[in-house]
């Protein structure tokens, strides 16, 4: 006997894109280089030797893609606005064509009933501010603010929804301490030191937004994921917390008033001399909603050290796998989304990300059946209405990605996309999962 799992009335469902993994263009019009450009032209850094530069086009193919998502039905969109394409030297000169393009994609955005969702930073700094020390440069968090001043200037009357950064934990510590994202850079120090200065970025532009977009909402996504102990023993136990405190805790704390975690900084020794008086007040600003990215867990072992964190955990060791090697665990998306819930107060969460990369190819038919990826969906969307139906103020879901695209170290070798890109001739193909999404879109639920 099959249930019915239904959402609210007025539940966003979305999908999400990223800048440089989707829009091509990487030196039309005016746009200046960004660490993801001078990266993947760095022999060995991306597999394939593959690069940013085409992508999927979307800065030439976005009219196609926008029918695309009108097609799909989903009610918002959530893109970033590439930095380097605004402000080709990261401030200074603003690139009118920049702009204009990005206030084109809005215009027809909203002629398509789709709301935007514009995120500030997705990982691509104007490499001409890296040049001048990057982010572990308290001066690039003043840049920041210039930069979120004058895109909330052109497109604040339009766009009410505004994210800061996109998985500062990322951009900080995979791009400045393991190299293994731009702009690889191999530094502990400087890696503490550019997550404090992400977070000034969000903090110090927070108030430009809203002055700029009367009546927007303004929040900041996160990637959270949650460390489970492998067994009950107070070694592990305590190597589980600490593992989600140098991921996670490190900059949801400071968010909400509480400061950066002690114990993280003792363990890395680190000093955090580069606070400066009313830096933490200024963070603890009050967001109107907080965007969750969630993927997959990982098991918390004393003993054994991750190579990628430096800290006391692994991934298990789990059957059930997507092609990034992350296991499958809907049930990590529903405790996150509880434990968010009665750890703070945020007024809304979304999930800004969730997906799975599948070994996607078209079939004979020029149809791409990807099964797997709709089972994820399903039970991921089971969770989200559980923590619903728990209490969570849970307002939007936004699949990662609408289309297969450039997926940063990986290059173009790893599909998440609703939509199948052939990078040769960049045709679109919907996959079986977007067909499906369409219809849970329109019944705003789907049978269990």
């Amino acid at each position: 006997m099959s249930s019915e799992v239904k959402f609210p009335d007025g539940f966003v469902w979305g999908a999400a894109t990223a800048a440089y993994q989707i829009e091509g263009g990487w030196n039309e019009d005016g746009r200046g280089e960004s660490i993801w450009d001078r990266f993947s032209h760095t022999p060995g850094k991306v597999l394939n030797g593959d690069t940013g530069d085409v992508a999927c086009d979307h800065y030439h193919r976005w009219r196609e893609d926008i029918a695309l998502m009108k097609d799909l039905g989903i009610k918002a969109y959530r893109f970033s606005t590439a930095w380097p394409r605004i402000l080709p030297q990261g401030r200074g000169k603003v690139n009118p064509a920049g702009l204009d393009f990005y206030s084109r994609l809005v215009d027809a955005l909203l002629e398509a009933e789709i709301t935007p969702f514009v995120t500030l930073y997705h990982w691509d700094l104007p490499q001409a501010l890296e040049d001048q020390g990057g982010w572990p440069a308290r001066e690039t968090a003043a840049a920041f603010v210039e930069y979120a001043g004058a895109t909330t200037r052109a497109l604040g009357d339009r766009v009410k929804h505004w994210i800061t950064l996109n998985e500062p934990f990322v951009s900080a510590f995979v791009g400045y301490r393991d190299g293994r994202h731009a702009p690889g850079r191999t530094s502990l120090e400087d890696s503490f030191a550019a997550a404090h200065h992400l977070l000034l970025a969000h903090a110090h532009s927070l108030p430009v937004i809203r002055q700029n977009a009367a009546g927007a909402q303004a929040g900041i996504v996160l990637d959270i994921i949650p460390a489970y102990p492998a067994s009950v023993s107070a070694e592990d136990q305590q190597a589980a917390w600490m593992a989600r405190a140098a991921h996670h805790l490190w900059f949801l704390e400071p968010l909400v008033g509480r400061g950066y975690p002690q114990a993280v900084a003792d363990y890395f020794k680190m000093k955090l001399e580069f606070i400066q008086p009313g830096d933490l007040n200024a963070m603890a600003a009050p967001l109107d909603f907080l965007g969750v990215n969630y993927y997959t867990r990982r098991i918390a072992r004393s003993a054994e050290i991750a190579e990628e964190d430096n800290l006391p955990v692994t991934v298990t060791a789990a059957q059930h796998k997507t092609e990034m090697g992350w296991e499958i665990y809907p049930q990590g998306l529903l405790d996150v989304l509880v434990w968010l819930n009665e750890r703070y107060t945020f007024p809304a969460l979304y999930i800004t990300e969730n997906g799975g990369a599948f070994p996607d190819a078209l079939d004979e038919k020029g149809q791409v059946l990807d099964e797997d990826r709709v089972a994820y969906l399903r039970e991921h969307f089971r969770m989200s209405a559980a923590a619903i139906q728990e209490g969570v103020p849970l307002k939007g879901y936004f699949a990662w990605s609408l289309m297969d695209n450039f997926e940063w170290g990986f290059g173009c070798s790893k599909r998440f996309g609703l939509i199948y890109v052939d990078y040769e001739s960049l045709k679109r193909t919907p996959k079986l999962s977007y067909a499906w999404y369409r219809q849970v879109i329109r019944q705003n639920g789907f049978a269990d």
